[in-house]
Parts: structure tokens; C-alpha cells; sequence
């Protein structure tokens, strides 16, 4: 698994990891925090690259996956296995930020479908506060057996379409009020498009992660 960072020209506030949708790169979130505008803070950005892995789904095709997908529900999505396996990269790689000197309270986790799946799921098990935690038109996989050790002053921002096909608008918000049940500070925001990324999207992220990144500084 490829681990892409840009830095800053000056020194970091912050440090954002990124994890990429099922059968894309990281070369896609490269794209997408290239179009973020962040007032007044120095990011990190660290783009990670799924595993190659034969997707059910797509009938065993190998392609960059987190985990296996087998089917259309939302049950077919939580492949534990797989699911744990990443965890564990990201893990090391949040590992890896903080040896270079950033804290917890300075990384946000970032991702887009199965990669915001990931960024969720992976947040939630941790026991330090992160910067914050964005996850973009995905879904809290298993959301049954899930532990909120992650302290509840970490902030959500979750956005999804409202006409998406394939992380279907009930499983966003559901997720949401999951994770607002719970205790966290969610920021909710839906979207007219399908599975994608609307200008609209990259505004509120903007202003969000502007916010959020001066405070961890």
C-alpha cells in the first residue's frame, strides 16, 4: 500500500489523511484537497492507496478496494476482515504523522465512500482526540459492533448526495444520527448530485476545515 504527502511550503498546522473511493487512487483525494481553500492554516495532506483486492461485487475483478464488497445493501459493505486489516494501516500511518511531530489533536482523518467509511470507523476506535473527522458520501460500517472510544469533543463533518445510487442517502444520515446519538458534533450537509463531489461540497468543506484546523493548531 503507496503513502503519497504534500507539505506545506512552511510549517504544518495540521496534517489530513486521506483514503480514496472502492476502484479509484489516491491520485482522486490529491485532486479533491487541491481544490479545498483553507484560510490562514498550513495543511498536511497524506494520501493513502487501498489495497488491491478481487472485489465480489464487480465479479472478483481486482482493484483497489479497502474491503470486499459483496453486494447492493448496506450489510454486503461490512466485510470485518478487510474492514480490520485497513484499520490497521491507517493506524500505522497515523503512527507515522505523529513521529514526525504532529499530535492527535492536529490529524484529521479524511475519505471519500469506502475510504469515509474507513476514516469513520477508524476515528471511532481510537482513545486520543483527533483534529476532526470528514467523510463524504459513505456510511458507518459496522455500525452494530462499533466502540466510540474516540473523545466525543472530535468533530464530524459528513456530506452525501441526495440522489446517490450507490451510497444510498438513508445510509448517510443514519450514520449521522448514529454518530450524533452518541455524543459527537456532527456536521451534516446533503447535496443535489449522485455519488460525487459538488462545488457547493468543497465550500462548506473549506470553511469547516478552516475552522477546525485553527483550533488544533
Amino acid at each position: 500500500m503507496n503513502v503519497y504527502i504534500k507539505k506545506p511550503e512552511q510549517q504544518a498546522d495540521a496534517c489530513v489523511i486521506w483514503m480514496h473511493g472502492l476502484g479509484a487512487d489516491a491520485s482522486d483525494m490529491a485532486s479533491l484537497a487541491e481544490q479545498l481553500i483553507v484560510d490562514s492554516v498550513a495543511l498536511r495532506h497524506v494520501f493513502l492507496d487501498a489495497p488491491i483486492r478481487p472485489v465480489t461485487l464487480n465479479n472478483g475483478l481486482s482493484m483497489r478496494a479497502w474491503y470486499d464488497i459483496s453486494g447492493m445493501k448496506l450489510t454486503d459493505r461490512e466485510d470485518r476482515e478487510g474492514i480490520l486489516q485497513s484499520e490497521e494501516f491507517i493506524r500505522q500511518v497515523i503512527d507515522s504523522q505523529i513521529e514526525e511531530g504532529f499530535t492527535t489533536e492536529q490529524i484529521f482523518l479524511a475519505g471519500f465512500s469506502q475510504g469515509g467509511a474507513m476514516a469513520l470507523y477508524t476515528a471511532l476506535h481510537m482513545t486520543s482526540p483527533l483534529a476532526g473527522v470528514i467523510a463524504l458520501s459513505a456510511y458507518l460500517p459496522l455500525a452494530d459492533q462499533c466502540k466510540t472510544n474516540l473523545p466525543k469533543e472530535t468533530p464530524i463533518f459528513v456530506a452525501g448526495g441526495q440522489y446517490d445510487p450507490i451510497v444510498l442517502p438513508m445510509w448517510t444520515k443514519q450514520s449521522a444520527e448514529w454518530l450524533t446519538a452518541a455524543g459527537y458534533s456532527v456536521s451534516t450537509h446533503n447535496y443535489l448530485m449522485e455519488h460525487s463531489v459538488c462545488a457547493e461540497e468543497l465550500n462548506d468543506l473549506s470553511s469547516w476545515l478552516s475552522v477546525q484546523a485553527k483550533g488544533a493548531n
